[in-house]
């Protein structure tokens, strides 16, 4: 199934935390916080301003963002569990 997001929307799948601790703990699944970093996948034309121009969004395919903890709709496709969430949401684009 492919997803293609509508107006200012983007499609994020989220990066896998280290699961390990600097000192060698490892942490298990059920006790580590949901990751706040994620792979931009898919992102909608933008939103319309009042005029009805499009509004181009700031994030791409391909991006590592930032968003908050409880950011976005949780969507399961294809045995991935994937993100919906407004480009408003999302923090920061991080730079490598």
């Amino acid at each position: 199934m492919k997803l293609r997001p509508l107006a200012d929307r983007v499609i994020v799948k989220r990066l896998d935390n280290e699961t390990k601790t600097a000192g060698g703990i490892v942490i298990p699944e059920s006790a580590a916080e949901k990751p706040d970093q994620g792979e931009v996948l898919a992102v909608g034309p933008g939103r319309r301003d009042e005029d009805g121009d499009r509004i181009k969004p700031d994030v791409k395919v391909g991006d590592r963002v930032l968003f908050g903890k409880y950011s976005g709709q949780t969507v399961k496709v294809d045995d991935d569990e994937l993100l919906v969430m407004k480009e408003d949401d999302l923090f920061a684009i991080v730079e490598q």
